[in-house]
């Protein structure tokens, strides 16, 4: 990766009047943002759709798209929604929260207008668009059909998880897939166009990304959630019983975030049998990812090396055990059927030489955070003067608090070692730590946009371990002032980013 900086931000944070960040013109107001500071990077979190908790790990597929990120006024522009239905809905609702996403209030707004599209849709389309449609449909046939059919079956039973169902669908066979995909006919084709619908606005942004020169991170969490197409359409990849349920599941032991270590609930793969199938569903998960993305954060790298697994009857993570993951074997076997693979390596945890063999051994760059640096002494590698070029380096991720969150929350004497190291008196303790982050020698910089707004705990997007009141921080662009553009364009020009 050539030297560069850029921003983090999740899409569902971006501004604009319907509850929730779309790939609206806000979307493209915030590359132009970017490029007037001097970034190269845009990284997004996973854009799938998701579930319980609206957590972006935590998604109904492993390819698909979130349909609420869906920009409803772009669909107006396109002729694939009425004006009058827009208007009308807004009419009916009290104005959304400009720095907060009412998931519950979006969801139950945006779906009933993402329906009277798929309407119109049907009824005024232009040939051409329903051809496009098609052949959208035609390409992604591979996870598209299944994952419409699990949208379309889950829905018929109110939400509920698929391992619930009816003992043959949930068990996927034949008649019952032809039964119910003649009974969903309608249903099935409207969660495609949605998927249409979405990935055709995505493009769009993208290529207005890269146009501006900005390339986008994107990210793969290494497991699936268990109420998932994925598990769903592939049981025999995973660890289940006969009735569908998980018998082991992933999790993390206790770490910097929890004592108890994070019971994440995540089905585990069957690696043996990924294996002897040439790991064809990881190649085509890589292959769709890296169409979306420039480069690709794999999250939980060292999961493949080794991985936590957990009885699925333990209540908590802590009583786990290592198990070996498939190593370099899969991505050799990516490599070979794609060629050079533009990830990142979400190298953090409890990392060991096997780990950092399988990173460096595939030229992989690895992670640093700066908030974990202070805890040890200078030999700790993240503190900036020990990092190495082939890095990717953050104050903080989308699982920290905002700088200013954790600096209030600091002990005096490591408050004390920050303050040492940075030689100043941490009044504007954000904007220090930017500094020494865009001075480092890691290839690429990023930071949070609520660690440049300066922002605290209230920004967080996520508290690792917590079931709910995450992933709703929002925040509208006249809060990136002119004084925070000049000083972020000066330090990204200073240090040759």
């Amino acid at each position: 990766m050539e030297r560069a900086s850029g921003i983090l931000l999740h899409p569902t944070s971006l501004p604009g009047k319907f509850g929730i960040g779309e790939f609206n013109d806000h979307a493209y107001r915030f590359i132009e943002l970017l490029a007037e500071m001097g970034q190269k990077v845009w990284q997004v979190l996973p854009l799938g759709p998701t579930g319980y908790g609206d957590s972006p790990y935590q998604c109904f597929s492993a390819f698909a798209g979130n349909p609420l990120l869906i920009s409803l006024e772009h669909l107006v522009h396109s002729n694939a929604l009425a004006a009058k239905d827009l208007e009308a809905a807004l009419a009916e609702v009290d104005a959304f929260d400009d720095h907060k996403v009412d998931y519950g209030e979006v969801i139950e707004f945006k779906y009933d207008l993402l329906h009277k599209s798929y309407v119109h849709f049907l009824q005024y389309a232009a040939p051409k668009d329903h051809e496009g449609f098609e052949k959208f449909c035609a390409e992604n046939k591979s996870w598209l059909d299944d994952y419409a059919l699990f949208m379309a079956i889950k829905q018929a039973h109110g939400g509920e998880a698929w391992n619930t169902w009816a003992d043959d669908i949930a068990r996927k066979t034949p008649r019952a897939v032809a039964n119910w995909k003649a009974r969903l006919s309608a249903q099935i084709q409207e969660q495609q166009y949605y998927q249409y619908q979405f990935f055709k606005q995505w493009n769009s942004v993208k290529a207005y990304a890269n146009s501006k020169g900005i390339k986008i991170i994107g990210d793969i969490p290494i497991f699936v959630a268990f109420d998932s197409a994925d598990a769903w359409a592939n049981r025999d990849l995973f660890y289940f019983d006969e009735r569908g349920n998980p018998t082991v599941i992933a999790g993390v032991p206790p770490d910097y975030f929890s004592p108890t270590g994070q019971r994440w609930g995540n089905p585990l793969y069957r690696w043996d049998v990924m294996a002897k199938q040439g790991y064809a569903w990881w190649i085509e998960r890589v292959r769709a990812t890296t169409k979306l993305y420039d480069h690709v954060r794999i999250d939980h790298f060292r999961g493949f090396e080794a991985y936590w697994e957990v009885a699925a009857s333990e209540p908590t993570a802590m009583n786990g055990k290592w198990v070996k993951g498939p190593d370099k074997e899969l991505f050799i076997a990516i490599k070979k059927a794609l060629g050079d693979l533009p990830i990142i390596a979400e190298d953090l945890g409890i990392i060991t030489p096997e780990v950092e063999a399988l990173r460096d051994g595939m030229n992989f760059p690895g992670m640093r955070i700066l908030q974990f640096a202070f805890v040890a002494d200078t030999s700790d590698n993240f503190l900036p003067h020990n990092y190495v070029r082939n890095t990717v380096a953050y104050i903080g991720s989308h699982d920290n608090d905002t700088v200013m969150g954790w600096w209030k929350a600091l002990d005096a004497p490591v408050r004390q070692q920050v303050l040492d190291y940075t030689g100043t008196s941490g009044a504007e303790i954000n904007w220090e730590l930017i500094r020494l982050l865009l001075g480092s020698v890691a290839d690429t910089a990023i930071v949070t946009l609520q660690d440049l707004m300066g922002l605290g705990e209230e920004a967080r997007m996520n508290y690792p371990g917590r079931a709910d009141g995450n992933w709703y921080w929002r925040f509208t662009l006249d809060e990136v002032t002119p004084e925070i553009k000049t000083r972020l364009k000066k330090l990204t020009t200073v240090y040759g980013r």
